[in-house]
């Protein structure tokens, strides 16, 4: 049996973002991530949008996602190491949220909250989006909220990022599935693992995304996280577009971006998205393509004419960890000593993981969040009764 400081289930970006902060903080013995699947072929931030906003209602939530963007903006600076050059990119082109009379006295009461809550943002009228994104059609606008300091990164290099700057520092992953978080009474113990072997350890993180509550289980707890499948389409311009996309969110619930391609195409590329409310539960990543043409294409034509003739290049689905009230599980849970949760981020993880890798990090070292406090979002807050609101989920 083998020992560690702290054991982390889940090696994608929220568990590679802790171990790298915790490190950075000065944790200097073992610090294992156990990682089923080192291809990440089914990993929620390797599917992501990768879309960074700090437009949300509540203090907490802002507060994490402003410190994440001051470490967007040096992230690929520091977690390019060794032979690693980091590419996450971050572009801050800007969150641009569309108000027509389906959604306008929603969104006015949105924008008062946000500002509140300490969120840059601003509030044009229809003829200043015509003059700074021409091509979109305001004609049943009534105004929009843009977040100049928000923008995206891509997903896929942001992982492998913060995997090699954690791995430059000394943490182990491990290959391996962990099956069991054991305890000895009302403390854990460690991790067992598929392959038969352990990890001895009084502190064990859950950061599984989708899968956290399968895990949380085993150590006689019940975190309320159900996956829920995301579709994405990217779709090639017929000819490059005179500006580069914000993420732009239609009042359908359509958005897009622009795609700064690191894959060699020279088309010009957006992603496309759309949060589907009566998608199932489950675990399924096939995507259906006929959603394109059905549910994503005409929203997207409506609003940017000039579209009309994009090209679908494909679609894929991933997985969004979503809790009841849309806002994550942190901390350290209540009924077992040494047993952390980091899971259920309800499609904003990737966007917060620099702000909750620290303090996470506070949370395990000190026993307690100084960067902010988190104590609204308990992972036993639902057992309490006690559900957290956000107004500005998508």
């Amino acid at each position: 049996m083998r020992t560690a400081d702290v054991v982390i289930i889940g090696g994608g970006v929220m568990g590679s973002s802790i171990a790298w902060h915790l490190r950075e903080d000065g944790v200097t013995g073992p610090i294992v991530m156990i990682e089923r699947d080192p291809t990440y072929a089914r990993a929620s931030s390797d599917r992501a949008m990768g879309g960074i906003r700090q437009q949300f209602t509540s203090a907490v939530n802002v507060a994490l996602v402003r410190h994440s963007v001051r470490f967007w903006r040096v992230f690929d600076g520091r977690m390019s190491v060794g032979d690693h050059v980091a590419k996450a990119r971050f572009r801050p082109r800007g969150y641009l949220f569309l108000a027509n009379d389906t959604n306008a006295t929603a969104l006015e009461r949105r924008l008062v909250r946000m500002r509140e809550a300490g969120a840059r943002v601003e509030r044009l009228e229809p003829a200043e989006v015509t003059r700074r994104w021409p091509g979109l059609a305001t004609d049943d606008l009534r105004f929009v909220v843009f977040g100049p300091e928000d923008g995206y990164a891509n997903p896929r290099q942001v992982l492998r990022g913060f995997r090699a700057g954690a791995l430059a520092r000394g943490v182990e992953y491990a290959a391996d599935e962990a099956v069991e978080i054991t305890r000895e009474g009302a403390h854990v113990t460690g991790v067992r693992l598929a392959t038969g072997g352990s990890i001895a350890s009084s502190v064990v993180v859950i950061a599984a995304g989708a899968w956290s509550a399968a895990i949380g289980r085993t150590a006689g707890i019940e975190l309320p996280i159900v996956p829920q499948r995301q579709h994405l389409f990217r779709a090639a311009l017929p000819e490059p577009w005179p500006y580069r996309f914000p993420m732009t969110v239609d009042p359908t619930g359509v958005h897009w971006r622009h795609e700064d391609d690191d894959r060699g195409s020279t088309r010009d590329t957006i992603i496309v998205a759309r949060t589907r409310a009566d998608e199932p539960a489950g675990e399924a990543m096939e995507p259906d393509l006929d959603l394109w043409g059905r549910d994503f294409r005409p929203p997207l034509v409506r609003r940017a004419p000039g579209l009309d003739s994009a090209e679908l290049v494909e679609g894929w689905a991933g997985l969004y960890e979503v809790t009841p009230d849309h806002n994550p599980l942190i901390g350290a849970h209540p009924a077992v000593g040494g047993l952390h949760v980091a899971a259920g981020f309800s499609g904003h993880g990737l966007m917060m993981s620099p702000a909750i890798g620290q303090v996470m990090s506070e949370i395990i070292r000190l026993g307690h969040a100084r960067l902010t406090d988190v104590g609204m979002l308990a992972p036993d807050r639902f057992e309490r009764g006690e559900p957290f609101e956000d107004g500005a989920m998508i």
